[in-house]
């Protein structure tokens, strides 16, 4: 049978075109793990929001895969940094979606703090386990970025609640582990390292002039490529001042792939970095091309020599993966996941973010060396083939997924074994209670009778859950057990006036609340009914102690060994079990059974007539029991009971 998952990214849609401010290295890798997992034997629900009126809202991307288009906020385009105010709805209409559709997800992955919110939300009201890979982390962006970094203020603190709440947290290369840790406090166990990957079958060596032919880029330059998203915290002005300085016996051109749109003449980042070339005087030998559709991608990676990427951060960085596996070596910031997958002086160069000098003297030592072009290109794809490919990638995810169901049917074979044992251990404690105590229990119930019968009243008092059990009895006494229309009981819980217990506590000490009821109320030939499971409890033997003195009779119902209580009861009815749980469940049985007890010595004379139900109960309802002063007087009427 097929694992169903579900996968949340609000913002990066597998939809969307590459290379915009909102899209790129989120968008492939939802896309691309969730293609992989589908070959594995999943079945995956991408949830995003709509950005086009007219689109369908279940979409079949691949075999295994559909993106789900929920509305929540306008169906245009919005920035993600102001998307955060419309994911309450998303999770509202999400949730909706998969009720609605009679889904049943074994785990939802959500990618960016936005879809873990609403991850965490769904969990809880679902009871779905979540995996939550961040892409990006609030407080490492805004160390960088500061008053320039749009996003709401909440973020890291969302982040934080994210982390403590998600099943596993997915970390895209060691620096985002040690950071997970060092900011948000996050559990190692919790996180599991798993990179990006690139597809082997749209990343691949292609001979370096076939692409520059494709592309019509001159045969006898260097090419030097920089390609992603144009934000300013890709770094791209840092690769543009480094070219500038790059001098070389050959001439050499700086290829920029990415933008808004393919327009590069109304596209505003762009403009600002031409203009940055212009005024260092390198215009002519910089190619802005635009956005460009990701089959193209791997002729533009062939046909350079040398792939930049310099980024401020970086969680991870999927293109530098892209360009290795094309053959091209890579200089890249030492940053986040760049230090992880570019190995230095083999697949390509470390550098410092922000210093144009640093880049370019390693252009200038690397771009002249034939030689070492070619074998770091070698190097470069053997190494993303061993260690990088979404197929890898979709592999240790799944190893991942398979830990948390696995920890959850764990959790739940627990419990049906926890449930099991209780059971049996109930059964156990009840047949051994019947065993041991079924004849005084019924002295019990006779002595209580007989009370009854003869105007006297019972008192019930307990602490806790056996308070809450004083008041089941006394409810069943003056109202009714089994039998309808009979009259009521005299009984009291000692625990129901909170007037006189908090009073008397408050002003003479909590031991003494149903001592001082007791004497009050208790009369001599009453019944006291202790309930304690421990026996130990100061204010039930108080209560006892007055209760001797006015001539009541005291029953205990107790458990474990029946502690200092059994000292003063006349009765003592002691489950025989040291479990909390199992002395209270017995306990309402013993009510039960008293009340029975009760209600068939003092009511049921009837009921052993050869009468039907329908006379039964009119004669009930019409009989005139006769209960203390008035059974004195007329004892005879209804026979004797409690003997």
């Amino acid at each position: 049978m097929k694992r169903k998952i579900a996968f949340i990214s609000e913002h990066a849609s597998p939809l969307a075109l590459l290379g915009g401010t909102d899209s790129g290295g989120q968008n492939v890798y939802v896309a691309e793990l969730a293609i992989q997992l589908a070959k594995m034997g999943y079945e995956v629900d991408i949830f995003t929001r709509r950005d086009q009126p007219k689109d369908k809202q279940v979409n079949e991307f691949a075999p295994g895969v559909r993106v789900v288009l929920i509305t929540a906020g306008p169906p245009t385009v919005v920035a993600k940094e102001e998307l955060l105010p419309y994911m309450p709805t998303f999770r509202k209409e999400m949730e909706r979606f998969i009720v609605d559709n009679n889904l049943n997800y074994e785990l939802i992955h959500a990618n960016f703090f936005m879809s873990g919110v609403v991850a965490m939300e769904l969990k809880e009201k679902l009871d779905v386990p979540f995996v939550i890979t961040f892409h990006a982390l609030g407080h490492i962006r805004s160390l960088h970025q500061g008053e320039m970094d749009r996003f709401p203020a909440e973020r890291t603190d969302l982040e934080r609640l994210i982390v403590k709440n998600a099943d596993k947290i997915i970390a895209e290369c060691p620096q985002d582990e040690s950071d997970l840790i060092k900011f948000y406090q996050a559990a190692p166990e919790k996180i599991v390292t798993i990179p990006c990957g690139f597809n082997p079958e749209h990343f691949y060596p292609i001979p370096k002039k076939e692409c520059r032919s494709m592309l019509n880029l001159p045969h006898n330059e260097r090419v030097v490529l920089q390609l992603g998203r144009m934000v300013r915290r890709k770094g791209i002005d840092n690769v543009i001042e480094a070219f500038a300085k790059v001098k070389l016996n050959q001439p050499a051109k700086l290829v920029i792939v990415g933008g808004e749109s393919s327009d590069v003449e109304n596209d505003l980042e762009l403009n600002r970095l031409r203009e940055l070339a212009h005024n260092l005087g390198i215009l002519d030998q910089v190619h802005f091309v635009g956005r460009k559709n990701r089959d193209e991608l791997k002729y533009y990676y062939g046909a350079a020599d040398v792939f930049l990427t310099t980024p401020w951060y970086e969680p991870f960085g999927i293109t530098p993966l892209e360009s290795m596996a094309c053959g091209t070596p890579v200089i890249g910031s030492r940053v986040g996941g760049i230090k992880h997958t570019v190995v230095e002086g083999v697949t390509g160069y470390l550098v410092d973010p922000k210093n144009p000098e640093e880049l370019a003297e390693k252009l200038n030592e690397l771009l002249p060396d034939q030689d070492r072009l070619f074998k770091m290109g070698k190097n470069s794809i053997e190494h993303v083939r061993r260690h990088f490919t979404w197929q890898q990638v979709a592999e240790q995810m799944d190893a991942c997924y398979k830990a948390i169901h696995d920890r959850k049917m764990d959790v739940q074979n627990a419990e049906l074994n926890m449930i099991g044992s209780a059971f049996e251990e109930a059964a156990y404690t009840f047949q051994k209670t019947a065993a041991e105590l079924s004849s005084l229990i019924s002295i019990a119930g006779s002595t209580m009778a007989k009370a009854l019968k003869a105007g006297h009243k019972i008192l019930v008092c307990g602490n806790g859950g056996s308070a809450a059990e004083s008041q089941h009895f006394v409810a069943e006494l003056v109202g009714r057990f089994e039998i309808p229309h009979r009259k009521g009981l005299p009984a009291i819980s000692l625990n129901s006036d909170t007037a006189i217990i908090t009073a008397w506590a408050n002003d003479f000490g909590y031991d003494d609340i149903f001592a001082r009821q007791v004497q009050a109320f208790g009369s001599e030939g009453d019944i006291l009914l202790c309930m304690s499971t421990s026996g130990n409890s100061d204010n039930i033997i108080k209560a006892m102690q007055m209760a001797r003195k006015k001539g009541m009779f005291c029953i205990n119902m107790l458990g474990k060994t029946g502690g200092k209580s059994l000292n003063y009861g006349h009765l003592n009815l002691v489950v025989p079990s040291d479990s909390t749980q199992r002395i209270q469940e017995l306990h309402l049985h013993l009510v039960h059974l008293l009340c029975t007890i009760i209600e068939n010595r003092l009511f049921n004379a009837l009921y052993t007539s050869k009468t039907t139900a329908k006379e039964r109960t009119l004669a009930v309802k019409g009989q005139d029991v006769l209960l203390g002063a008035d059974y004195a007087l007329n004892g005879k009427r209804l026979g004797s009971y409690g003997s």
